[in-house]
């Protein structure tokens, strides 16, 4: 028997046109004379198989359909068409304060929601000080939902939700809220339930925390799915469509106030001097200064995109164990040797990101053109290593 926990088949979702008192009179009019409604599709045919123990990351932009299919997955809406298949107990955090009643207070809702989850009160009492624990909102536990933050209430809802120990754990954008020191609390638990053979879906509009925390993407671009395979690879078409996108509408992000920013970046080769132009083999040196603030070092990554936005490649320092040189206070200075640089010729956009000293968000954007020449007939953006054979003319066989 298939051991896949999520199974979605054809799963399309409408959703009547109600926006504007016209729009609202057609919807009416089509239920009193049973005439086709004017609907908005938020999916369209979306096919789905999670098994056990795997990690699903759903990406998209806003109002692509990702909560909607969580949504669907978790029971909370019916599918117009299609079917649904989800098998094991499941763990929710779908929407801020979702479950939670705002006039009781943060212990009485605690109660309220694993009670919705279908835990008895005393299982619930059973789990009651380590959700508090983990909430870790202090004497503000007994004060009514509806004062709380919305970190409070995520922190809140997260430890209810991962209390009740599922087999699948649905979760939308619930690392978006919060502080940090939460935000890595939240992810050394969700590290720790996917070793433990825990199914999770998460959607996310961080890269870094679909490609940390999950094996495989979906990408939901106007409630279809454009693109599902490997997390990887996914998330590298999500970026590069974004950054066509961004070079065609605005240029690149800058910082302002006191958060981490790249001051300068330039081009060397690699005897020091500056240059702007290099001749493909030759070495390539990307120098940069970065401004940390608290005379923290940021995190840093630099990408390489072809001009017309083409990514090409990209690292973060802290994956290298690398960490800037301070030069005074709040100045770090880096750089990135690329030695027998295999770049086709063509002009190119090397960008310098700052991230904030945990690696998880990105604050700053800079960026500067090069142009490698030479003389090739190649094809693509990187020159790869390879020779001609003399061929057997016949496959082996596959053993």
């Amino acid at each position: 028997m298939s051991d896949a926990l999520i199974r979605l088949a054809g799963v399309t979702k409408d959703y009547p046109r109600v926006s504007t008192s016209g729009a609202r009179v057609r919807t009416l009019a089509a239920l009193l004379f049973r005439r086709g409604m004017p609907h908005f599709r938020a999916l369209d045919a979306i096919d789905i198989e999670v098994r056990r123990g795997e990690s699903l990351g759903i990406v998209g932009e806003n109002g692509a359909g990702k909560s909607t299919l969580l949504k669907v997955i978790a029971g909370v809406v019916r599918p117009t068409a299609g079917t649904v298949e989800v098998r094991g107990r499941v763990g929710a955090l779908l929407e801020l304060g979702s479950g939670f009643h705002p006039d009781y207070t943060g212990r009485e809702n605690i109660y309220l929601s694993s009670a919705l989850m279908g835990l008895s009160r005393r299982e619930t009492r059973a789990r009651e000080a380590s959700i508090v624990e983990f909430a870790d909102i202090g004497e503000h536990i007994d004060e009514p939902i509806k004062h709380y933050s919305s970190g409070m209430q995520v922190r809140l809802g997260f430890a209810v939700a991962t209390a009740l120990e599922p087999e699948v754990l649905i979760t939308d954008e619930v690392l978006a809220v919060g502080d940090e020191s939460f935000q890595k609390k939240c992810i050394r638990w969700l590290e720790h339930f996917r070793a433990g053979g825990g199914t999770l879906l998460l959607c996310s509009h961080s890269m870094y925390h679909v490609q940390t925390l999950c094996q495989r993407a979906i990408w939901i671009h106007h409630g279809k799915a454009r693109m599902h395979g490997d997390s990887f690879d996914v998330t590298r078409e999500y970026l590069t469509y974004h950054e066509e996108k961004a070079a065609r509408e605005t240029p690149a992000p800058r910082a302002e106030g006191e958060q981490p920013r790249i001051l300068r970046i330039w081009t060397e080769r690699g005897d020091g001097g500056a240059a702007g132009t290099f001749v493909r083999g030759e070495t390539l040196v990307l120098q940069g200064l970065a401004y940390g603030p608290g005379n923290h070092p940021p995190v840093l990554l630099f990408g390489i995109v072809r001009v017309d936005g083409t990514a090409v490649y990209g690292s973060l320092s802290n994956d290298n164990g690398f960490e800037p040189v301070r030069l005074g206070p709040d100045r770090f200075a880096f750089a990135v040797r690329f030695d027998a640089l295999a770049l086709l010729p063509g002009k190119y956009r090397l960008r310098a990101h700052a991230l904030d000293d945990a690696g998880l968000r990105l604050f700053d954007t800079i960026e500067v053109e090069f142009i490698v020449t030479g003389q090739t007939r190649d094809f693509g953006v990187v020159g790869l290593p390879h020779r001609w054979l003399p061929g057997r003319g016949e496959a082996q066989p596959v053993e």
